[in-house]
């Protein structure tokens, strides 16, 4: 059965739990709760707060390998980035960020592995 967006990026960040016992960094792990359908008025006051569309899913904020941080764009198995998505990753990524779309937890799990350089 196919994940929803939703259930994989509860099942990565279920992951980043344990792995941070690990690895305390990945405690800094947070979700951007871009995403969703709000009520407009809600909408309008997160907008004249900052809240900008596109927005990846999830930042970890540690410094490795000559990157600032990493970002992670959530995506179901089917799923695909917007271009404003992508207009996003590609501007992180410019910035020196690694900024990336995983289809699942996974493959986000394994870009974590693979940047932190560990084996949970």
């Amino acid at each position: 059965m196919n994940q929803s967006e939703h259930d994989e990026q509860v099942a990565f960040f279920d992951w980043l739990e344990l792995a941070s016992l690990q690895d305390d960094r990945l405690s800094l792990a947070f979700a951007i709760p871009n995403g969703g359908h709000r009520h407009i008025g809600v909408a309008r006051k997160l907008k004249n707060e900052g809240v900008k569309s596109g927005i990846p899913d999830v930042c970890i904020p540690v410094a490795i390998g000559g990157y600032h941080g990493l970002w992670i764009e959530m995506k179901s198995a089917k799923g695909q980035p917007t271009p404003v998505q992508r207009k996003w990753i590609a501007d992180l990524n410019g910035q020196g960020f690694l900024a990336v779309v995983c289809k699942g937890a996974d493959e986000a799990i394994a870009v974590v592995e693979k940047y932190f350089g560990i084996s949970a």
